[in-house]
């Protein structure tokens, strides 16, 4: 039975990821802000990542097979503005440094161990070409942006210097149901939904030209899944190759659930800052390599979102 560590375990891809492995028959162990959880007990009741003493005692008491480093620090443009400092430090103590930490006791504790970060489209910020690939220079503009090309960094520092197998999952925007509510998919699905219902009125939306490379989260964790599996270790993106418009998926959503979005969603412009140019990433080389391939189309991703919010029937 294999053995994995999850660090990162309580998000979005942590619980689909959990999921995933378990039905492999792995042996896991997920490592979360509140401690420890797994599918088998373990003598240590707590870790914080940002310790590297404690990373490695994990590490060389659990001798996982697979980690996967999916813990993240992300400042929401709807959250409240921190501390220029404060934001550097949090960003790169868990985006950048957790992860060196995981890095150095694969190194020197488990060294057999294979390893893979899952970095963010982020990392290209403004790139000067449309559609972004491996070779696309690393050109952050945000905070978060560059923490994970920092990770990318080191990812790639350790694989050359010190022969790891790391590899990062350069991931796009991916969605599904355990999205949190301050995400412009989520608020888009639970505003549709209360609307239908009568609880709300309408829905503010900022720029509705903005495009997204969307794609559904459970494809993008078997990415993940695959990466490591490979023969050897290398740094893919994990995208749709395709974009599409805020206001395409406000009008899928609202048409599925038999609504004329036009009537309900009012475009105030401001809301939410994005960058002028979209990030749409070309997932070519990570499917020639895995034969990996996203199962459902972007249609497809807003029918199946609004499946497991229980108000379409499934298989419809």
């Amino acid at each position: 039975m294999k053995k994995a560590i999850i660090a990162g375990s309580n998000g979005q891809d942590g619980r689909l990821l959990t999921d995933l492995l378990l039905k492999k028959g792995y042996d896991l162990l997920g490592i979360h802000k509140k401690g420890l959880s797994g599918a088998k007990p373990s003598s240590i009741e707590s870790i914080d990542i940002s310790d590297p003493a404690q990373v490695e005692r994990i590490a060389k008491v659990f001798q996982p097979a697979e980690i996967y480093y999916l813990a993240a620090f992300h400042h929401s443009s709807q959250d409240k503005v921190p501390d220029n400092v404060e934001l550097f430090e949090k960003s790169f103590q868990v985006n950048t440094f957790g992860f060196v930490y995981f890095l150095e006791a694969v190194r020197s504790v488990c060294p057999g161990a294979r390893l893979m970060y899952a970095a963010s489209s982020k990392i290209f910020g403004e790139p000067e070409t449309d559609i972004q690939t491996e070779l696309t220079p690393m050109n952050p503009v945000c905070v978060y942006g560059m923490s994970k090309a920092a990770g990318v960094s080191a990812c790639r520092h350790y694989r050359l210097v010190h022969k790891i197998f790391a590899s990062a999952a350069i991931l796009y925007n991916h969605e599904s149901s355990l999205r949190d509510e301050k995400f412009l998919s989520r608020k888009i699905i639970k505003s549709a939904i209360a609307i239908k219902s009568g609880r709300q009125s309408n829905l503010e939306l900022g720029d509705l030209d903005a495009e997204v490379d969307w794609g559904y989260a459970p494809d993008y964790v078997e990415a993940m899944f695959r990466i490591v599996q490979m023969q050897n270790p290398e740094d893919l993106i994990v995208a749709t190759g395709e974009k599409h418009s805020v206001r395409e998926f406000a009008e899928a959503v609202f048409r599925a659930l038999g609504m004329d979005w036009k009537q309900y969603v009012k475009e105030i412009k401001g809301v939410v800052s994005r960058s002028p140019r979209a990030l749409v990433g070309d997932p070519s080389r990570l499917k020639l390599l895995t034969g990996w391939r996203p199962s459902i189309d972007f249609a497809g991703m807003i029918y199946r979102l609004l499946e497991e919010e229980g108000v379409l029937a499934h298989g419809k």
